[in-house]
């Protein structure tokens, strides 16, 4: 018996409808030309049929039926069996093929997340990885997937591995499927994110639910899903249909300034661009006009930037105290303030760190405030 990768047995053999009709013709001392002949078959056909090289069909299966004795359903399940083992075998040996294309992926990882089953053989797992992809082989995946990859490199700086970022994202896409969302409404959406806004203070037990409720119910599927080898990914943005957009977030970053940076990064994406396009975002401050675009949204609609232009022109001394006295002014919470000073070169990337809040991805649920 062999195992498949849907845990499921079939069996490593199987009987030929064929050879199943001749031994029932033996055993009824019936000729194959006085078997044609009461069943207004030719001799050739029937010969075909008991070589294999032709199929029961269903109104064949009926006839034997009546002439045999054998219920029609017993012939069709035969007949199916038989060259569903055949189409495995075929398939299998193509499998063969697709071994050196599927180490290019990063299989141990996807063994590690549960995404692919422990133990399966290397052609066992360019199956699954096919399967995981839902294409038919390689030649597949490229034309499904190669088109992408413009996408991937508008930026000239792109380093990630670029199969292991389709991997990403295509796991991404499996959580955000399985969320049911209502349909996309960019108003309620603008007003998610004005709700959203305000939890960036907040303990990651309290905004994580709450945020993704909020988009959920504007049409954003939200997802978290935790980067894989040789990627250096912040985030990404796509719609899977045209009523329903995705929001993945890897939580490369830890600390709150980056997470609620990039979220509202890929916000922007949804709200200013295009919905055949594909975001993926190594460094969410990237080049092109389009992430040039989304991060001044996201800078703008974290801080405002005329109360940011006003604080940096009155605040002759940046502490802790005229952070947090800003950042309860502003609503929002400290450590963002802190990122963007230091982005903007107005504090040393040194400084006052300690008011940014850091967190650990619980993959699959929640981010937790990581631990001293």
């Amino acid at each position: 018996m062999t195992q498949t990768n849907t845990n499921q047995f079939v069996p490593d053999y199987a009987v030929a409808p064929g050879d199943i009709l001749e031994e029932t013709l033996e055993s009824l001392r019936l000729s194959k030309s006085e078997f044609a002949k009461r069943a207004g078959l030719s001799s050739k056909t029937v010969s075909l049929i008991v070589s294999g090289q032709a199929p029961v069909t269903s109104d064949n299966a009926v006839v034997f039926e009546r002439v045999l004795g054998i219920s029609a359903q017993v012939w069709t399940n035969i007949e199916s069996e038989y060259r569903l083992f055949w189409a495995r075998k075929k398939a299998a040996a193509a499998l063969e093929d697709a071994v050196a294309w599927s180490k290019e992926f990063p299989l141990a990882a996807m063994v590690k997340r549960g995404v692919l089953d422990i133990g399966l053989n290397a052609i066992s797992k360019a199956g699954a990885l096919l399967n995981f992809f839902r294409v038919k082989d390689p030649a597949a995946w490229d034309t499904r997937y190669g088109n992408m990859a413009a996408a991937f490199h508008k930026s000239a700086a792109f380093k990630s591995d670029y199969k292991s970022v389709v991997t990403w994202l295509r796991l991404a896409e499996l959580r955000a499927e399985s969320i049911q969302t209502d349909p996309f409404d960019i108003k309620e959406f603008k007003n998610a994110l004005k709700q959203i806004r305000l939890l960036t203070d907040k303990e990651p037990s309290v905004f994580e639910h709450q945020m993704k409720d909020l988009c959920r119910q504007s049409g954003v599927a939200l997802v978290f899903v935790s980067e894989f080898p040789k990627t250096h990914l912040s985030g990404a943005t796509r719609w899977l249909s045209s009523e329903k957009a995705m929001i993945a977030l890897s939580l490369r970053y830890k600390s709150n300034d980056h997470f609620w940076f990039t979220f509202f990064h890929e916000a922007g994406h949804i709200l200013k661009h295009g919905k055949r396009d594909v975001y993926i975002d190594e460094s969410v401050r990237g080049h092109t006009d389009e992430e040039q675009e989304a991060s001044q949204f996201a800078s703008s609609f974290l801080i405002p930037d005329a109360q940011y232009n006003k604080f940096i022109q009155s605040s002759g001394r940046f502490s802790s105290h005229t952070i947090k006295q800003f950042a309860e002014q502003v609503g929002i919470a400290p450590g963002i303030v802190v990122g963007r000073l230091q982005h903007d070169k107005h504090l040393d990337y040194r400084w006052l760190n300690e008011l940014k809040v850091r967190f650990v991805l619980l993959e699959n649920n929640a981010s937790k405030p990581e631990e001293n």
